[in-house]
């Protein structure tokens, strides 16, 4: 199965919509979504998306002649998937760091979901690298957290994402990045196990491994694709179906370059899963800024989201030449301390 995703979970924010002037409203909101799930047919988004993730606002929601988003996804064979988690709270006892919440009822929640057509869940986990952290406790309360939101989620029927983000702010070096990233990979499948999670019947959603933002040596994607590629083969257990990577405040095209680097880096004897896309800002930069929330914009709204979407399909397969511009490809997508 096609394990390529687009992370609408967000939906339009200050984050997102920078540089648009498009009021935060609930139907501003269901405009654009209703945009992006009413491509034409002959658009075949289906052949670059296998699922969509929603927020449970969208999963609810109809289209203006009273159709369901989730129905209009379902017509591109596109699998709805939800946000099941509430977002991060502080962690008492560290230095600023973090833990999401919204364990207490879940199972309810997931059981409501999966009703409403829901296929899929994902849980967003936050971890920071500087000079302290992430400390010992942020990690294994993250890695637990995770744990029991993935079993809740196989018990209700639902497909979990497990989606540790490594978060690209800060000066730090690509090693670094992979040392954190693989105890923090390493952890949570550990976790995972403790909690007899079914692997096979799960999804990792990781950061790429690169260097901290505001670091002054830059990485070529060869080099992340290197250092994402051996941090997975030390911690990641086969038995994973597929690992769908967050774009985490790249741009565009550095998004589709590092994942086509990944896919083409290496014997794929070391890489037993599939290695796919779950983008949120990294999908719709271009889309949001050509369509300006304008309905006359529509339709160049939804060909940015085709291009981008082919693109990352191709960057899958290993193939992506570097050849489809978008209207924000190149703009830096970093948000610091990324929270939603």
């Amino acid at each position: 199965a096609d394990a390529c995703a687009s992370d609408l979970s967000s939906g339009i924010n200050a984050e997102y919509g920078a540089g648009i002037s498009v009021e935060n409203t609930e139907d501003n909101r269901r405009d654009y979504r209703e945009l992006l799930f009413s491509l034409p047919k002959e658009a075949g988004i289906g052949n670059y998306i296998g699922g969509c993730i929603l927020f449970e606002e969208t999963l609810f929601q109809k289209g203006a002649d009273g159709t369901p988003l989730v129905q209009m996804l379902k017509d591109h064979n596109i699998i709805p998937g939800i946000k099941v988690d509430k977002g991060v709270v502080p962690l008492p006892g560290t230095n600023g760091e973090g833990v999401t919440q919204g364990i207490d009822g879940l199972g309810e929640r997931c059981a409501k979901y999966k009703q409403a057509g829901a296929q899929f869940a994902k849980w967003r986990a936050v971890l920071k690298i500087t000079e302290t952290t992430p400390s010992e406790l942020a990690i294994q309360e993250n890695a637990i957290t995770l744990a029991r939101y993935a079993t809740i989620c196989q018990q209700n029927g639902l497909v979990p994402i497990v989606e540790p983000e490594v978060l690209c702010d800060g000066t730090h070096s690509l090693a670094r990045c992979q040392d954190v990233s693989e105890k923090v990979f390493a952890a949570v499948y550990k976790a995972c196990i403790d909690h007899n999670l079914y692997l096979e019947g799960s999804l990792l959603k990781p950061n790429m491994v690169t260097p901290g933002m505001q670091c002054p040596e830059k990485a070529t994607p060869e080099m992340v694709a290197q250092a994402t590629v051996t941090a997975l083969s030390r911690t990641v257990p086969p038995a994973v179906v597929g690992v769908t990577f967050l774009s985490g405040g790249q741009s565009e095209e550095a998004a589709s370059q590092n994942l086509n680097a990944i896919n083409q880096f290496g014997d794929k004897g070391r890489k037993p899963w599939a290695l796919s896309f779950s983008y949120g800002r990294a999908l719709q930069a271009s889309v949001l800024k050509a369509w300006q929330g304008k309905a006359e914009n529509k339709g160049d709204a939804q060909n940015e989201l085709r291009k981008r979407a082919y693109a990352n399909h191709m960057a899958c397969l290993g193939k992506y030449t570097g050849d489809i511009e978008g209207a924000s490809a190149g703009d830096s997508l970093f948000v610091a301390n990324h929270t939603y």
